[in-house]
């Protein structure tokens, strides 16, 4: 084997990988979509751009990959054994993924993806159909429980959870120094009452 085909077949680093993607959320936080660029992620990760675009072929790919990962982390499933628990806990992870920096960053980039329609729809698919089908999980669990009676439609429950977070954290003027931690859960919490209701718990 060739030294340049055993260089093309060494497997790639998942450290360097998810340097980058941290990165990719940093310089997206302090710059924006718009002033992002693959030089900025790359220095800031210290490593070249030729290793970026070895593993990403453009900026849109790049954020769409950093995204998705971290939203990954924010609604990881979790059966906490009660329905009221189980919803607990997704308000507070959405709450979390619209506060602090990384709510900034969601922000710039839903705010782009206004007028980017692969943006746009990698940002569903990476937001918005999660907690549809994590929902859509919490609430047949809880009828395998016997806690509610089916529901029609439950994937549109999950709208009942993102929309009154966009609506309270995007949309509402709030201080700067106010939308922490502690509001993300507190709110969380103040919505969960309705959210049951809502699913006849």
């Amino acid at each position: 084997m060739t030294e340049s085909a055993a260089r093309r077949g060494r497997p790639r680093d998942a450290s360097r990988d998810r340097a980058l993607l941290d990165a990719t959320l940093a310089v997206l936080g302090e710059s924006g979509y718009g002033g992002l660029t693959t030089a900025a992620v790359a220095a800031r990760a210290g490593v070249s751009t030729a290793t970026l675009y070895r593993r990403w072929p453009s900026k849109e790919f790049l954020v769409v990959d950093a995204a998705a990962a971290y939203s990954h982390e924010l609604t990881a499933p979790a059966d906490t054994g009660t329905l009221e628990g189980d919803l607990r806990a997704l308000l507070r992870d959405k709450a979390a993924s619209m506060t602090g920096k990384e709510g900034g960053v969601l922000r710039s980039l839903i705010a782009e993806g206004g007028h980017n329609a692969a943006l746009a729809d990698a940002l569903t698919k990476a937001f918005v159909l999660p907690v549809r089908l994590r929902m859509e999980e919490i609430v047949q669990r809880a009828v395998d429980r016997g806690e509610i009676v089916p529901v029609e439609h439950a994937d549109l429950l999950g709208d009942l959870v993102i929309g009154p977070m966009m609506s309270r954290f995007f949309l509402t003027p709030l201080p700067p120094d106010e939308v922490d931690a502690g509001l993300a859960a507190e709110t969380a919490d103040r919505l969960l009452p309705f959210l049951i209701r809502a699913i006849g718990g």
